[in-house]
């Protein structure tokens, strides 16, 4: 059995997303045009042959809190597909406890995601990366560890110092840090100044590593491109602290689901696929 340790799910009749709606907006993973329609866990269900169980992962709503009610709604109604959720949380705001209250009355919750960065240009215009200098922050890292929830953390590699430091003041709370850091840069040169960085925080127990959405900075992605990235992450994180997901359906903006597993079932060391495509996420996000 495997299971899809990061991936989205949106009925757009019942949810909002701006980001993803918007018109003649190009983002940094690419033109969203054909993901503008509804992406439901039967038509996930087929993209994922094989696996049988899965982790969707907040995705930026007008209401996160909607998209976590119509998340569980989903899991309920699919009893044959075990459905986990990470959902969103402002660790920020002053009503982060009323929020984190809320969000654990839903059995699929078992974590929580505030995007620390997405890429370069957009970070700029967003400013969240200016989470890593308000204390808040920090004080809602340790929140989310207290109850015995995880934090999915998305950066890009300038940023692990800061988030490094933020995380010595939570050292309890479960990361797991989505899209291997997303390297953004894919030179040579970028590449090891990644994986010069990525030992901040392969450095630290509580961190697991997704192997995700690799393709929103290679659009164009083959085995050969993606290979040091998922031989970085095995080397500096092990099988046991790394985990599968497919991204989609972002990711299906660059490859159908069965080239994507192709492609790591290539990668990965036969003698780590049960821990990698099931073992580190069951054992992460309470699985079966």
């Amino acid at each position: 059995m495997r299971i899809d340790a990061h991936h989205h799910l949106w009925d757009l009749s019942k949810v909002h997303y701006p980001w993803l709606m918007a018109q003649g907006v190009e983002r940094f993973f690419g033109d969203p045009a054909p993901i503008q329609r509804d992406y439901l866990v039967d038509e996930f269900r087929r993209d994922a042959d094989g696996f049988a169980a899965s982790v969707h992962i907040q995705v930026g709503a007008e209401d996160g809190w909607a998209e976590a009610q119509w998340i569980q709604a989903v899991a309920d109604a699919t009893p044959d597909w075990p459905l986990a959720q990470v959902a969103f949380c402002d660790l920020t705001a002053p009503d982060r406890d009323a929020q984190l209250d809320r969000l654990q009355t839903l059995p699929s919750v078992r974590g929580v995601r505030q995007i620390v960065g997405r890429a370069p240009g957009e970070d700029a215009v967003t400013g969240t990366n200016d989470l890593l200098d308000d204390p808040r922050f920090a004080e809602g890292l340790r929140a989310v560890g207290a109850r015995g929830l995880s934090f999915d953390l998305q950066l890009i590699p300038e940023l692990y110092e800061g988030m490094a430091r933020v995380l010595d003041l939570a050292p309890d709370t479960p990361v797991a840090l989505c899209h291997a850091g997303s390297p953004h840069d894919r030179s040579a040169a970028g590449l090891r100044d990644w994986s010069d960085r990525l030992r901040l925080l392969s450095e630290r127990p509580g961190m697991t590593c997704k192997l995700s959405g690799l393709g929103m900075f290679d659009h164009d992605w083959t085995r050969d491109s993606i290979r040091p990235i998922v031989e970085t992450v095995l080397e500096q994180f092990g099988a046991a602290r790394t985990m599968f997901g497919s991204n989609f359906p972002v990711d299906s903006l660059y490859s159908d689901y069965a080239r994507l597993i192709a492609a790591y079932d290539g990668l990965i060391p036969a003698a780590d696929h049960k821990v990698i495509f099931h073992d580190t996420a069951a054992r992460f996000y309470a699985l079966p």
